[in-house]
């Protein structure tokens, strides 16, 4: 009953509620996986299960060392699972996002699955930010980005013509292969 509640009640929570227990969720605080992805429920249970080695030999003594010389806070059960807690901070403003997804299409036809975390990351920031742009500014950040990915993903120029309706369903498209939504 003990072990359940120890270590069911985090491993539950953070795999149910998009890597937040009630206490990370009150302190704005987030599991998620190195790679920025949401974690798993494997990713939760094993980061978890070892709880019980990071408390040893008492008072979390191997989690606290672990963590002190780790350059991201990380405790034993983060390495093993592959994940790192973060602050969340709201977006400024409260900036509402509205990525226009009937407007840009579902499917570009092209293989996301050779976009890297940082690039996607790259178009994200753009679709976040560019409300804020000078339109001249982002129609040129538009292009440049659009054309460092359709290099990558093989996309002919014709179809990097609408950069910033490319970047939507690029980006549309990996959100949901993630299952972001």
């Amino acid at each position: 009953m003990f072990f359940t509640l120890q270590f069911g009640y985090f491993a539950g929570f953070e795999a149910w509620w998009n890597g937040q227990t009630p206490g990370k969720r009150t302190l704005q605080l987030r599991v998620i996986k190195d790679s920025g992805r949401p974690i798993t429920v494997y990713d939760s249970v094993a980061r978890n299960l070892l709880r019980i080695v990071d408390s040893l030999p008492g008072l979390y003594g191997i989690g606290i060392v672990t963590m002190l010389i780790s350059s991201q806070n990380k405790r034993l059960g983060d390495y093993v699972a592959g994940t790192v807690v973060v602050r969340e901070r709201p977006l400024p403003g409260g900036l509402n996002v509205n990525w226009n997804i009937e407007e840009s299409g579902r499917l570009s036809g092209y293989d996301i699955t050779q976009l890297s975390p940082e690039e996607f990351q790259l178009v994200e920031s753009f679709l976040i930010r560019k409300e804020q742009l000078a339109v001249d500014v982002r129609n040129s950040m538009a292009r440049q980005i659009a054309y460092r990915i359709g290099e990558k993903l093989k996309i002919p120029p014709q179809d990097r013509q609408s950069a910033e309706d490319l970047l939507k369903k690029l980006a549309n498209e990996y959100r949901d292969r993630a299952r972001f939504r």
